[in-house]
């Protein structure tokens, strides 16, 4: 099933505000926490998200026929870039056999993730703001 941009960037989204809560609660491991396996299941759920997210605003930006297109790819290969490396991130934290807050605070101050949220809340509002105006009358 392919997910929407707008499924990915809730689950992304969902996942980044779940695990600013769980760095906080001063977890030392996951048995310490009732948290820990809705923390691995919104892990997963945004790491599958970022699997084709560039491809996925592409299609919607080629949907909006927007235009000069020049902008948008340059733009877009960043948000794949950044995808990637934050993938890879979600990937080394979900490979630990425990999750201690410590390192889901190091994941949420990684540049690649605070790379790839405000890549996603550009583009998602340039979306937003363009097909506004194409509905305007």
């Amino acid at each position: 099933m392919s997910l929407s941009v707008r499924e990915r960037c809730d689950a992304i989204e969902e996942c980044y505000e779940f695990m600013l809560a769980y760095a906080a609660q001063g977890v030392a491991g996951e048995a310490g926490s009732p948290n820990a396996d809705q923390l691995r299941t919104l892990l997963a759920r945004a790491e599958e998200a970022l699997v084709g997210l560039a491809d996925t605003f592409a299609a919607a930006v080629a949907e909006a026929a927007l235009e000069p297109a020049a902008p948008y790819r340059s733009f877009l290969a960043v948000l794949d870039r950044d995808a990637l490396d934050s993938r890879a991130a979600f990937q080394l934290v979900l490979a630990q056999p425990a999750i201690s807050s410590q390192l889901v605070d190091n994941l949420n101050a990684s540049i690649h993730v605070r790379a790839l949220l405000t890549d996603i809340f550009l583009i998602d509002e340039v979306l937003a703001s363009r097909l506004r105006s194409a509905q305007a009358p």
